[in-house]
């Protein structure tokens, strides 16, 4: 198989999000969420897709107070370990806000093969992001990020 590391920290997050939650809608059949069941999938939907955002908002909030940069395609260019707030729960909350979402998303159209979006967001996510982030962040913060990494699942 080829060598894939090229796609290492190339496409932002959101970006992945919007795609799989693009796929996800051509793989929920057409009359998924408008259908009277629809109705407690919406709710439902809604209330997996506050939380979401809400680990997104937390994450970036914890960046912005801490002076360090939020793009995810310039690790190496992070100023700060970011160990506190949600970073306590998760050593990716922004990554989980939208996994989250997907799954609201998910929840919305009715669709049990859209959850193969979340699954893939995911893996993608892990694969070409959140590794090559842990590598740039262990090269910087060594023992301090090891030991971080050692209390703090990646997810959850």
């Amino acid at each position: 198989m080829a060598n894939m590391n090229w796609l290492e920290l190339k496409v932002p997050p959101p970006v992945v999000a919007a795609l799989a939650g693009a796929a996800m809608w051509l793989a929920a059949p057409a009359d998924g969420a408008g259908s009277p069941a629809g109705d407690w999938r919406t709710a439902m939907a809604v209330a997996l897709a506050l939380p979401g955002m809400a680990l997104e908002v937390a994450g970036l909030y914890a960046f912005r107070r801490a002076h360090t940069t939020v793009n995810p395609l310039r690790p190496a260019g992070t100023s700060a370990l970011v160990t506190g707030g949600v970073y306590r729960i998760t050593r990716n909350p922004m990554y989980l806000g939208l996994a989250v979402m997907l799954l609201a998303w998910a929840m919305y159209l009715g669709a049990p093969l859209a959850l193969a979006g979340v699954a893939a967001f995911m893996g993608y996510i892990t694969r070409w992001q959140i590794l090559p982030e842990e590598r740039a962040l262990a090269r910087k913060f060594g023992t301090e990020f090891a030991a971080y990494a050692g209390k703090v699942r990646r997810w959850l």
